[in-house]
């Protein structure tokens, strides 16, 4: 199975980086913001650089698109890992007409409202998991796994 986890950097890709028991032995790669932050985090890993900032913005969306279209058509995953942000879009609607399993998890702090993400992604993913009971009401279909942290 390869594995592809895809985010913004920082606290989304610490929330990726937490599933390491579940990624660690599988081939996998990234696809994250070339910043300082996920240099470290990722020494040694497999990583492909997205667009960045990618806040509502549609050239990032367009930029992001045809470097998710790129990496997919490389790397072929299976399963498609995220939680947020914008990037995991192109990734996420791509990777589906490739028919990799997608999983998205929504963030921690969002508790009562769905994050622009979560909207997007919520009808095509095959498994949207939150971490709190309450989250169930934003997303009825999701699972609650609970906290990574």
């Amino acid at each position: 199975m390869k594995v592809c986890l895809v985010g913004s950097s920082g606290g989304h890709l610490t929330h990726l980086y937490m599933l390491k028991p579940f990624w660690k032995d599988k081939d996998h790669f990234w696809v994250t913001f070339d910043k300082k932050d996920a240099r470290s985090l990722l020494e040694g890993e497999k990583m492909y650089p997205c667009y960045y900032p990618t806040n509502r913005s549609l050239k990032a969306l367009i930029k992001n698109t045809k470097i998710a279209w790129d990496v997919l058509h490389k790397e072929k995953p299976d399963l498609i890992i995220s939680c947020g942000a914008a990037v995991a879009v192109p990734f996420f609607y791509l990777g589906k007409m490739m028919r990799a399993k997608l999983v998205y998890i929504e963030v921690f702090d969002r508790i009562d409202k769905p994050t622009m993400t979560g909207k997007m992604i919520y009808p095509i993913v095959d498994k949207f998991v939150v971490q709190w009971e309450e989250q169930k009401k934003v997303y009825p279909k999701a699972v609650n796994l609970g906290s990574i942290f």
